[in-house]
């Protein structure tokens, strides 16, 4: 989701890994020639920007060794799923609460799906994260692998997620990811040696 530090958190990884990092929005921007998402809706739409992150998404799912922080709204089109499963995909979920609060503090002026003209801030957010998720829910749930900052805080005996440091965050993200290709390389070895268990028998 939005706020959720995905490009924060997303260059520490790419760092430890010794991989390259890049952010769909930023590479969008550079394609339309704009200087931020929120002019690219205000000028052309939402529909339009999402081409052009399916068309980003699609190019970088070609690639090796990379981080990419995507558009938190990225998850709703199927076919980017089918480009982001090429690789393994992390959703840093957040609570709405403490997302709300990051944005109010910020302003919403750079996330056009909040700016809203008038209205307390933080509230504001909060409704309009609540529809979101809401709406993408079950799309951030497809991830291979869900860190958890409620989880994280209370692991650490933090009573507030906003306590957390990205370090703290990125570290939780690398045990979860190896744990899921640990597992998965486990499925796979014995799925290969139950099917050669199976060619000896016929």
């Amino acid at each position: 989701m939005m706020g959720s530090g995905k490009s924060t958190v997303g260059k520490i990884l790419a760092e430890v890994l010794g991989y390259s990092f890049f952010d769909s929005d930023k590479l969008v921007e550079q394609a339309v020639g704009m200087p931020s998402v929120a002019q690219i809706f205000k000028v052309h739409s939402e529909a339009f920007f999402r081409d052009n992150e399916s068309s980003v998404l699609r190019d970088l799912s070609s690639m090796r060794r990379l981080v990419v922080a995507t558009g938190g709204g990225a998850v709703i089109r199927p076919v980017n799923w089918k480009n982001m499963k090429k690789g393994l995909s992390v959703w840093l979920d957040v609570p709405l609460e403490a997302l709300a609060r990051r944005i109010a503090k910020v302003g919403t002026a750079s996330r056009p799906l909040l700016d809203q003209p008038s209205g307390d801030p933080y509230t504001m957010a909060f409704s309009k994260l609540s529809m979101l998720a809401e709406q993408r829910g079950d799309a951030y749930a497809n991830a291979d692998v869900r860190v958890s900052l409620e989880e994280i805080a209370s692991k650490l005996g933090h009573d507030d997620v906003s306590k957390l440091t990205p370090i703290d965050i990125a570290l939780e993200s690398l045990h979860k990811i190896e744990s899921f290709v640990v597992e998965d390389t486990a499925v796979a070895d014995s799925q290969t040696e139950s099917q050669s268990q199976r060619m000896h028998t016929l």
